[in-house]
């Protein structure tokens, strides 16, 4: 794209990023700087702008751009992670939505440490939820950087180093003037946006096959080069017993990670009540149903529209299917309709990737300053105290983010977020379900189970073909790989759940009968809750 269409396509851009630094300042000067405004927007969200948001939250890069694109290169393996993604809400619904909003007040820690000894407790989940965010923060900016390459030239590394750096950028500026509230409207705004690129999108899509689902299938499926195969399981993953593990590995980080991620749990904090998260996540269900829907509908579109070599020799990793395919449909390359459509598709994707890095950061930097600052203090500070360390945090993790977003670029943003759904699954989830749900599980339990899910599959990953020893690795060029799975879910997610039932059977340590007492009364009925 080049001349005038590159400059709307630009123009746009630049409106939403000033669009959405406006809701920040103006936020920032309504705000009285308490940590319950910063962290959780004064709890005073609806149900359904909180649906929104969540939806918002969760939809993200890896969604519109990954998923479609790993659709359009492989066909049906490529819709696990729209079904993965869709079901995980489920486990979000029944088993942890109500009972986290009622047990905490910012973070996953205050839930757990609300029967244990709060400081090992709080160290623990604080680095785990750190971890997990500076993961999911890279596929975002892998994203932002594929879109803006591909708007300024196609192939254009300044672009998209640049990109990254600037995405990072504004991320802190977002969290650091206005929070939970700024935050929130940006997704909710995101979230609108999105919803309605994507309709148009599938409308357009199916309109060009007129109504007809098998033909958009057929033609997906002979533009591929793989044929019926494209259509039925094993494109991906189903060439050896190694790569049909990896499909349960990422399954189950998929499904179980959900109910882990820092910035989805933070977002039951900002309702006033544990009625009002239930009702949260059954709009936010509604919303990211119908959008992975028509993410299928995206992918096979560029399959048939575009066909798969094309895709694929526009970014290897696929991530750019569906801004191609809206050049596309709008007249293709050249034309007025074309670029339009590209560029409100692309500035529709770009308000993604900010609106979700702003929420991952602030998640991960309460984190720090919630539970690793106040731990680590011998004596608690003031609301006040652990804002400003929140914003530095901010800054910090904003920093590592780029980092990795700079080395990890060539990789595909669905296939990144399956490793942070992994990590969350393996560190987060098994502490939190033991908290509450198991009588006698002890503080080390919940230490041994943090740690026992999170190192080994930080570890795992490490060792894995994501990192080295493959064409596709980070490091294609050394080899030092020991895990044949991409994904490490299958192994670590039962070793967290392992290490936190040995932990509390080896502990010498007496359960506190009253504070588990007064824990479950307060997650089952919402009584004393903040």
């Amino acid at each position: 794209m080049t001349g005038d269409h590159q400059s709307l396509a630009l123009v746009l851009f630049s409106a939403f990023i000033a669009v959405t630094l406006a809701i920040t300042t103006w936020v920032s000067r309504n705000r009285h700087g308490s940590a319950e405004e910063f962290y959780a927007g004064g709890r005073l969200f609806s149900p359904m702008e909180n649906g929104f948001a969540i939806a918002g939250d969760y939809m993200s890069a890896a969604s519109f751009l990954g998923i479609s694109g790993l659709i359009a290169l492989y066909g049906y393996d490529g819709m696990l992670y729209s079904v993965g993604f869709l079901v995980a809400w489920l486990v979000v619904l029944f088993l942890v939505a109500e009972l986290v909003r009622n047990c905490g007040r910012f973070t996953l820690a205050d839930v757990v440490a609300s029967r244990m000894s709060e400081r090992p407790v709080r160290i623990a989940a604080g680095t785990s939820s750190v971890a997990v965010s500076v993961l999911y923060l890279v596929a975002q900016m892998v994203g932002a950087g594929s879109l803006v390459a591909l708007l300024l030239g196609g192939t254009s590394e300044a672009a998209r180093s640049w990109t990254v750096i600037g995405v990072g950028a504004l991320m802190v500026v977002y969290v650091s003037m206005g929070g939970m509230r700024a935050t929130t409207w940006i997704q909710i705004v995101k979230a609108v946006l999105l919803m309605a690129g994507a309709t148009a999108l599938s409308v357009l899509v199916l309109t060009r096959f007129h109504g007809d689902l098998n033909e958009l299938l057929d033609t997906a499926a002979a533009q591929s080069g793989h044929g019926t195969d494209f259509l039925s399981p094993g494109l991906r993953y189903g060439t050896d017993w190694t790569a049909r593990l990896d499909f349960i590995s990422l399954g189950l980080a998929l499904v179980l990670g959900t109910a882990g991620l820092p910035h989805i749990l933070s977002r039951f904090y900002t309702v006033p009540t544990a009625r009002a998260a239930r009702r949260s996540v059954v709009w936010s269900i509604g919303l990211i149903g119908s959008f992975y829907l028509m993410t299928i509908v995206l992918g096979f579109g560029a399959a048939a529209i575009l066909g798969t070599e094309e895709v694929r020799s526009s970014n290897a990793a696929g991530n750019t299917a569906v801004p191609l395919l809206a050049l596309d449909l709008g007249g293709g390359a050249g034309s007025t309709g074309g670029t339009v459509l590209f560029a409100v598709v692309a500035a529709v994707a770009f308000a993604t990737i900010l609106a979700v890095v702003a929420g991952i950061t602030l998640a991960s930097s309460a984190s720090v300053a919630h539970d690793l600052y106040a731990s680590l203090r011998r004596r608690h500070g003031k609301g006040y105290s652990e804002v400003a360390v929140a914003r530095v945090a901010a800054a910090v993790i904003g920093a590592a983010a780029i980092a990795l977003g700079l080395l990890a670029r060539d990789l595909n943003v669905a296939f990144l977020v399956g490793l942070a759904f992994a990590v969350a699954a393996s560190a987060n989830l098994p502490v939190l379900l033991y908290s509450l749900f198991w009588r006698k599980f002890t503080t080390r339990g919940a230490v041994w189970s943090v740690y026992g899910g999170l190192l080994p599959a930080v570890l795992l990953v490490l060792l894995s073909p994501v990192v080295s020893g493959d064409p596709e690795s980070l490091f294609p060029d050394l080899d030092f790989r020991c895990f044949p799975l991409q994904n490490p879910g299958l192994v670590s997610i039962p070793l967290g759940f392992l290490a936190g039932w040995l932990g509390t059977v080896t502990s010498s340590e007496e359960p506190d009968e009253a504070k588990h007492a007064e824990t479950e009364v307060r997650s089952l009925t919402g009584a004393g809750a903040v």
